[in-house]
């Protein structure tokens, strides 16, 4: 058979994945990104010597043998990454009250206890909930049997699920009385399904969720040179404007400025909204489509404050919510009164010796307002970015004494730069958040009459993160060799 020629439209995890794996398949791939570099979302950027990490926190799949880990593996090399597993996930502050919430169930069970001896009926069911989920393994499986056997081990956690995927962040929350512990749980997006909290913190306390040393861009690195050493090609500086369609079957990609791609194959791993409704321009949708984009809650945007300071702050919290007493104003629609910081002590690749990056990040969902802003008053888009960095800087030199007049890298990123620079539709950090009407289930790779034509990546499975990208990338591969009549191969 002549090799078919597959046209991917985005480089970051999921387009570099699928490339990947139809190389492996034979396929003649080339991936068209917009931006001057791979990643999308999983990036960083350098200011004066720091790093600031836009995306990684940790990576499920970084422990031998667990859930992920071999899948990992056939995109790229995992050993060249660097894991650390802090001991602690985050601490919270509040006044004079500290929380500790280890990545250990069973240290987090206790702090929770002695901090809030009134809440150990919910503190109890939380750890037990966690406990159970740790010995949870994804199902799936290349062969009919291996399936089958995977679906047998998940049979015994239904009444779990159908119990617990009901409830948001927010809802049990109420379950608490401890201000401190409230908190943790009402500040993951109140419509967030409450699994998400609980199935991290089981990756955590079974040792498979590290953090790699270099974060996202080392990693995305890796991948890429994986795909290229297979005879991938990546353009750059391609922005697709239109997928063109011939016959009912998409047939290639028209480049901003006009030029034609031809091929046999499309995989957007793009924008989910772009995809659909600009180089599709809508033709392809049924009713469910449409009420997915309609109803569905995308992950919020973000405006992210940076810092670079010459300061050592080893000893410190690696992530520490502060929650304050005077909320700070984002934007207009916007108050933040718990600013978490991540401070990269544990990564000395994102500073120079005895300096420390530092990222504050601050949802929104005012997107419109910054891209508005940028658009048409950038004195005060300026100004407004300026505001923040200050009252932010102003809460950690507060905490951090040691930082006082020590800050000499500020870079504020608004949701006007992520949908610059990735396209993500209302400048979402992920894609669909996963809540109680979502559940697990995964959105169409194919849309009704269109052939020959492909979507992967977070805005076909809500929850985000970097799984979703190689899940559905390792998914939509196979169903391409399925439907090609090409055997699958993955190692």
């Amino acid at each position: 058979m002549e090799n078919k020629r597959v046209l991917i439209i985005g480089a970051g995890i999921a387009g570099l994945c699928a490339g990947v794996y139809l190389r492996k398949n034979g396929f003649e791939t080339e991936i068209l990104e917009m931006h001057s570099a791979s990643g999308g979302l999983a990036t960083s950027w350098t200011r004066k010597g720091y790093t600031f990490e836009n995306c990684l926190h940790w990576l499920v799949g970084s422990q031998e043998g667990a859930d992920l880990n071999a899948t990992w593996k056939e995109v790229f090399d995992l050993g060249q990454l660097e894991f650390i597993d802090d001991e602690i996930y985050q601490v919270s502050e509040k006044g004079g009250a500290k929380l500790m919430v280890y990545r250990n169930v069973d240290r987090m069970e206790q702090e929770f206890l002695s901090k809030a001896p009134e809440d150990s009926e919910a503190i109890k069911e939380f750890a037990g909930l966690v406990r159970r989920l740790s010995a949870f393994k994804m199902p799936g499986g290349d062969s009919f049997f291996s399936r089958l056997a995977s679906y047998s081990r998940f049979l015994p956690y239904l009444p779990l699920m159908a119990k617990y995927s009901k409830l948001t962040m927010a809802a049990y929350a109420e379950k608490f009385k401890n201000p401190l512990l409230k908190s943790f749980f009402a500040s993951g997006f109140g419509e967030l399904s409450f699994l998400a909290i609980a199935f991290s913190l089981a990756w955590m306390t079974k040792g498979n969720a590290g953090y790699p040393l270099g974060g996202s861009a080392k990693m995305i690195d890796l991948i890429e040179d994986r795909y290229k050493t297979l005879g991938g090609k990546i353009r750059f500086g391609a922005k697709v404007e239109r997928i063109l369609v011939e016959n009912g079957r998409a047939a290639g990609a028209v480049l901003q400025g006009g030029e034609r791609i031809g091929a046999d194959i499309v995989v957007s791993a793009a924008d989910g909204h772009a995809t659909l409704f600009e180089m599709l321009e809508g033709k392809f949708l049924d009713s469910k489509i449409k009420k997915i984009y309609e109803t569905y809650k995308p992950f919020p945007s973000y405006v992210m404050v940076s810092l670079g300071v010459n300061a050592d702050l080893r000893g410190e919290p690696g992530h520490i919510q502060l929650f304050l007493d005077k909320a700070i104003e984002i934007d207009p629609q916007t108050k933040q009164d718990s600013p978490s910081f991540r401070i990269f002590n544990f990564d000395p690749t994102f500073a120079p010796p005895g300096k420390t990056a530092v990222v504050c990040f601050n949802a929104t969902y005012n997107d419109e307002y910054w891209l508005s802003l940028r658009e048409k008053d950038r004195v005060k888009y300026d100004a407004e970015k300026e505001r923040i960095a200050r009252e932010i800087i102003a809460v950690f030199e507060k905490r951090f004494p040691s930082a006082q007049g020590k800050i000499e890298v500020v870079d504020v990123a608004t949701p006007a730069t992520v949908s610059r620079y990735t396209g993500n539709w209302k400048g979402s950090m992920e894609g669909w958040l996963m809540t109680p009407a979502t559940g697990f289930k995964q959105l169409p790779a194919v849309l009704p009459g269109l052939r020959n034509f492909y979507m992967i990546g977070q805005w076909t499975s809500p929850g985000g993160g970097l799984p979703s990208g190689i899940m559905t990338a390792r998914a939509v591969s196979k169903r391409i060799c399925r439907d090609s009549r090409v055997p699958w191969k993955a190692a």
